[in-house]
């Protein structure tokens, strides 16, 4: 982003503002928070570029917090959070201002794409043009990455983090990647190692050499596969991650189309890109990515 956006949160759950401003903090986000409605009024001085509203708030709730707002700063985009039973609550909120509204428990993916969506929507000075694979990307920063000479152990571990360090609750969630990126000792990436790579490392090498037809029947009983996948996962620990990581994915421009993407990860087989800025790796486009941006173009 070339301008930080300013997000002003407004929830009366404390563990819920401090988780989101966290999470939105490291995507890039300069978060504000309220804990009720009265307290955001005060808070629009802080100029905010975007406002997240709860709907269901004690004392002054969301809609009436939402009426206040707009009589401050019309032009303030608000996106309201509501839950599953109170959708007609939400679409009211639309009729009464809001730029638009998610269902919780809200994917924070999601959730960063519309606060990018609201803001973009407030300037009435950029062209609406289809996003780019840079708009849609995880940033290099927010993905986990392990040096070549680790072993399959230390990476289990960096990415069991990855899935420790997400947030699931009521109200938000947040999704491990699935995947480590390898890099060198100049931190260039070299290679990916993903939970696909692990599996199949524990497979034994006999199951897939041919065998005797009559083998069929022991193979696929009960005691044959007993204790094997421990096993294999126990052996390949000490493993060095540069020997077993599969090749780095497909790089794409930062600056190319969407369709372009998509185009490589169907016919390349691919479930993610690495994208590039000048000749440097800037971030990461998965196919979820792609899922959000399809979500917001059908509802916009």
């Amino acid at each position: 982003m070339i301008k930080q956006i300013k997000v002003l949160m407004i929830d009366d759950e404390k563990r819920f503002r401090e988780t989101t401003k966290k999470i939105l903090s490291k995507k890039g986000f300069d978060t504000i928070l309220a804990e009720s409605g009265e307290d955001a009024l005060e808070k629009i001085a802080e100029n905010p570029d975007v406002v997240i509203l709860d709907i269901k708030m004690p004392g002054m709730d969301g809609h009436e917090t939402l009426k206040q707002i707009k009589k401050i700063r019309p032009d303030l985009p608000v996106i309201m959070l509501t839950g599953h039973g109170d959708k007609p609550s939400a679409r009211e909120a639309l009729v009464e201002g809001a730029f638009d509204y998610l269902a919780k428990p809200c994917d924070i993916d999601l959730l960063a794409e519309k606060i990018k969506e609201a803001c973009r929507g407030k300037d009435k000075s950029v062209t609406h043009d289809e996003s780019r694979v840079l708009d849609v990307m995880i940033p290099i920063r927010e993905y986990t990455t392990i040096e070549e000479t680790k072993t399959l152990q230390d990476a289990i571990d960096e990415l069991k983090k990855s899935f420790i360090s997400k947030i699931a609750t009521s109200r938000l969630m947040e999704t491990g990647h699935r995947s480590i990126l390898v890099v060198d000792s100049n931190t260039s990436v070299i290679g990916i190692l993903t939970i696909r790579d692990m599996l199949e490392l524990v497979m034994p090498g006999y199951l897939s050499a041919p065998k005797p037809s009559l083998a069929d029947s022991i193979e696929y009983s009960p005691m044959f596969w007993k204790g094997m996948f421990s096993a294999g996962i126990r052996q390949m620990k000490n493993k060095c991650i540069s020997d077993v990581m599969s090749p780095s994915p497909i790089s794409i421009d930062g600056r190319s189309n969407l369709m372009e993407a998509a185009y490589l990860m169907i016919y390349a087989n691919e479930r993610r890109l690495i994208v590039t800025l000048d000749g440097k790796t800037a971030g990461i486009v998965r196919e979820q990515d792609l899922f959000f941006e399809m979500e917001k173009i059908l509802n916009s």
